[in-house]
């Protein structure tokens, strides 16, 4: 196989992640704190953040799907894994199989583990108010889980990110499941949960956004880490001059002659049109400014303060994920986990 080198690389600092992973477990107190590595972790590759984060101690991680679940195996040794979407009447034969276990979702998930699961243990998902996965609380009281060996019960918070008064609703409900249903553990807090206080992490806390570099909430700024830094090499070095314009819709003319560096980016690969206007990169620790449009996969970026830069040379992109999300509009999450395969995750 001939080894062909992307233009694009995503450097990704682990020991960012495992300091943002401690954080959030000495947040969570005596709680154990797992981690949601669904959609690859966030885009950053769920196979080396589950290896990195069970030798600094995690124990218990969460996936949306089978095929994210089997994409995982092996499995670390004394870690557990949970499938959020539970069981489908195609996911039986995976669920029987590989050593994880769904999070039962609705009571037909219920009926169908109890037919088919062979008595295995099971996680069960409580909808307390945000109506997405999860059973009813009503469901739940009133024997549809009876019987079950469930090791985790969860609900999700649905605006822990603000202060809303959902967030207390949320608790006094799963309180209320709590009190009467027999589980191992209870889990409600997610990373922004984590961040509202010890009320809410019960027995096992589940961070996402924050492991990756995301600030769930003001109490976390200055404490969580950048994780992802996304680069892009340089194709090409041209001098635009004077009144001439640059990209589709000629949307932006330089006032002087300049020299600008179009580097292998686009929105194919995540980089979204929203950028223009707000985006940029560094170079040797020098601004360059996104100038004109982001194309499908080609970007221009005004390089006046870097006049030695040539084709070849790598960008790093402005890519703080709070900022960049209040800059462009997009989230957090969405700036993750838009970033596309052609960045090598290194």
């Amino acid at each position: 196989m001939i080894d062909i080198a992307s233009p694009l690389r995503l450097r990704l600092d682990s020991a960012a992640l495992v300091h943002n992973w401690r954080w959030l477990a000495e947040r969570s107190g005596p709680a154990a704190c797992g981690a949601a590595v669904k959609a690859d972790g966030y885009g950053l590759g769920a196979g080396a953040i589950v290896r990195h984060l069970a030798a600094a101690g995690c124990r218990h991680f969460f996936v949306a799907t089978w095929a994210e679940a089997a994409a995982l195996m092996p499995l670390p040794a004394g870690v557990s894994l949970s499938v959020l979407h539970g069981v489908g009447v195609t996911d039986m034969v995976a669920a029987r199989t590989l050593p994880a276990r769904p999070v039962l979702a609705s009571v037909e998930q219920v009926a169908r583990w109890r037919a088919a699961g062979e008595g295995r243990p099971c996680d069960v998902m409580v909808d307390t108010g945000m109506n997405r996965l999860g059973l009813r609380v009503e469901e739940a009281l009133n024997g549809a889980l009876d019987g079950l060996g469930i090791v985790n019960l969860l609900s999700h918070l649905a605006s822990a990110d603000e202060d809303s008064a959902q967030n207390a609703a949320q608790l006094a409900a799963f309180r209320a499941v709590r009190s009467e249903i027999p589980a191992q553990r209870y889990s409600l807090a997610n990373s922004a949960g984590i961040c509202l206080g010890p009320d809410y992490a019960f027995d096992l806390t589940r961070p996402g956004l924050a492991l990756y570099g995301g600030l769930p909430r003001g109490e976390a700024a200055g404490q969580i880490r950048q994780v992802a830094y996304p680069e892009a090499r340089v194709l090409q070095v041209r001098t635009v001059p004077a009144g001439e314009t640059v990209g589709y819709g000629a949307t932006w003319t330089a006032l002087r002659s300049t020299r600008v560096a179009v580097a292998n980016l686009g929105y194919a690969d995540g980089y979204l049109r929203c950028h223009a206007g707000t985006g940029g990169a560094t170079w040797e620790g020098r601004a360059l400014p996104l100038i004109g449009r982001v194309s499908m996969d080609l970007t221009a970026f005004d390089a006046s303060a870097a006049e030695e830069i040539g084709e070849g040379d790598w960008l790093a992109l402005d890519y703080d994920l709070p900022t960049t999300a209040a800059a462009t509009g997009l989230s957090q999450y969405e700036l993750l986990t838009g970033l596309g395969a052609r960045f090598a995750r290194m």
